[in-house]
């Protein structure tokens, strides 16, 4: 492989995709320039199929043109994007509790809660990415004050629905890898903060401790308090796109922390035992879910492809090179693009299917739901453009 050459190539093709495909399809089809905010209820073509708002895209979107504009080009579109949807999250998505809601009405009339805080997550770090790409201090400081608000709300016994029934205690790997992300998304806006640095090693210390179990060479997404085992069906659930989602946030703060040795080890751990569990050998690409005994998941998509797996796949591989310099790492990523670039972009209508079979045909070819939007796809072009280029700055 002419590593240069394949490399120069993914970083143009990222970049166009973004610039010419994904950002003028949202931009187009979802922005709603009367109330603010971004619809992501879209058909195939681009057509509205409800006007409900996902509260968690609207801090979503508004993450990704800002960190277009802070990695990509200087934008003065997607950055008056990225504040209209920052202006109505402000206005109407946090109910007086402090708990942001999971979806409003287009004018942001409150729909309904869950007792997740993901919400929150992506408007802090829409908010953390706003401040760098406007240079409003001002936005910095509120990602800050909302990062300590989930603390609150996520450590207050009673403040969320239980998930369980009583006398059933369990934690997910969801929340735990999430504040990593979050917290360094905070940190590149307001600098170090000992509350974001205790956060992060705090959840590389339960990824370690209680989420990785190495007699199944797996990270689970549910344990008990203490990392016990679960042997249910819940317990046994492996996400291998949720885990190497995972490893590329743990790279990401290896790198931080100039290529910590044993950060570096443990995410290139968690990115092998995924990939295992997740590469499709038949068909190729990242399946949904698996069964750590090997017994058939519920899910009833679990050998279904979605989109974010992927691209989480086709960033997480791209950091293990850039980290390790370990070709095999590349040939992962050449397998994976291989694989997505060949199902997920619809060529005639623009932006990416989400939801294929396992073989690879087309389930449904909306473009948007609550789930599916403006994020993992951008993050990715946006990433892996930045990456390429690294990379090939240490092959000078």
């Amino acid at each position: 492989m002419d590593k240069r050459k394949y490399l120069n190539y993914w970083a143009d093709q990222y970049r166009a995709d973004l610039t010419e495909n994904i950002l003028p399809f949202w931009l187009e089809h979802g922005l709603d320039k009367k109330h603010g905010g971004i619809f992501t209820a879209l058909d195939r073509d681009g057509t509205l199929m409800d006007s409900d708002k996902s509260v968690w895209f609207q801090g979503r979107f508004a993450f990704i043109c800002s960190f277009a504009c802070n990695h990509i080009e200087r934008n003065p579109q997607w950055l008056a994007a990225a504040k209209s949807t920052l202006d109505f999250i402000e206005r109407h998505c946090t109910d007086s509790d402090g708990h942001m809601f999971f979806e409003v009405t287009a004018d942001g009339t409150p729909v309904r809660k869950r007792r997740y805080l993901f919400s929150e997550c992506f408007a802090a770090i829409a908010m953390s990415e706003y401040s760098i790409a406007s240079g409003d201090t001002s936005y910095g400081k509120k990602a800050f004050d909302l990062f300590k608000r989930i603390q609150h709300m996520s450590s207050t016994p009673g403040f969320l629905e239980p998930k369980f029934r009583e006398g059933f205690v369990g934690k997910g790997h969801s929340l735990t890898m999430i504040l990593i992300n979050t917290a360094s998304r905070i940190r590149e806006a307001i600098g170090d903060d000992p509350v974001l640095t205790e956060q992060i090693d705090r959840s590389i210390a339960e990824i370690r401790k209680d989420f990785m179990h190495p007699e199944f060479k797996a990270v689970l997404e549910t344990v008990g308090p203490n990392g016990e085992f679960l042997d249910s069906m819940a317990g046994r659930i492996i996400n291998p796109g949720h885990c190497i989602e995972t490893a590329w946030f743990l790279l990401e703060e290896a790198r931080y922390r100039g290529w910590d040795k044993a950060l570096t080890e443990t995410a290139l751990t968690i990115l092998d035992w995924s990939w295992e569990w997740g590469w499709d050998d038949t068909y190729g690409g990242i399946i949904n879910f698996r069964d750590c005994k090997g017994f058939p998941s519920q899910d009833y998509s679990q050998d279904m492809k979605f989109w974010w797996p992927q691209t989480e796949a086709i960033i997480a591989t791209l950091y293990a090179y850039l980290g390790t310099g370990d070709e095999r790492y590349l040939r992962m990523h050449r397998e994976i693009s291989e694989y997505t670039y060949g199902h997920f972009p619809d060529v005639r209508y623009g932006e990416w299917y989400g939801y294929l079979h396992r073989d690879g045909t087309v389930a449904q070819p909306a473009k948007g739901n609550m789930f599916k939007g403006p994020f993992h796809i951008p993050r990715m072009m946006i990433k892996c453009h930045t990456l390429c280029h690294e990379i090939l700055d240490t092959l000078a």
